[in-house]
């Protein structure tokens, strides 16, 4: 992978995240956990370059998010979409990832875990972590059905300054 200046990155964010998705993974080259997201942006905030992802706090890679200060966004090409899939629908808690699907690990120049067939890999220090909180909805009623079961947590908002950008 080579690196890039972040205005480099081509396409659209609102595609990019919302429909191509993309893999959060965090923790050490030795010990990592990743999962599928399709929620978060990419702008600028505190002049710097960011990204911002959505975790549920229930989920297994928040222990990995929370234990390092950086972790990656990675990008796959269509033909992981599987990967994605099978990532997204089981727990890291309850299976090796790695074993059931062709993802292959690789370390990015900061020393974070990624994928050798990433596309796009985003390098992110945490800034910030909120919780999201039920008084804060404008339009409750419109979200919570879908997104908000009384067993569901609300998702964590991590702010994270994108501190390198590679590529294939």
């Amino acid at each position: 992978m080579k690196k890039i200046d972040i205005t480099e990155i081509g396409g659209n964010p609102v595609e990019l995240i919302g429909k191509q998705w993309m893999l959060i993974t965090a923790g050490t080259p030795e010990a990592f956990n990743c999962m599928t997201a399709s929620w978060g942006g990419i702008g600028f905030l505190w002049n710097r370059p960011v990204a911002f992802v959505f975790v549920r706090p229930n989920r297994h890679t928040v222990q990995f998010i929370e234990s390092q200060p950086a972790f990656t966004l990675s990008f796959m090409p269509e033909q992981h979409r599987q990967d994605l899939v099978y990532c997204g629908r089981h727990s890291g808690r309850d299976v090796d990832k790695m074993a059931h699907t062709s993802l292959k690990p690789a370390v990015t120049p900061a020393g974070l875990p990624t994928f050798e067939d990433a596309g796009l890999v985003l390098e992110c220090r945490r800034m910030f972590r909120t919780t999201l909180q039920k008084a804060d909805f404008l339009d409750w009623s419109e979200v919570s059905p879908a997104w908000y079961a009384e067993d569901n947590p609300l998702h964590y908002l991590y702010i994270c300054e994108i501190t390198g950008a590679l590529t294939q």
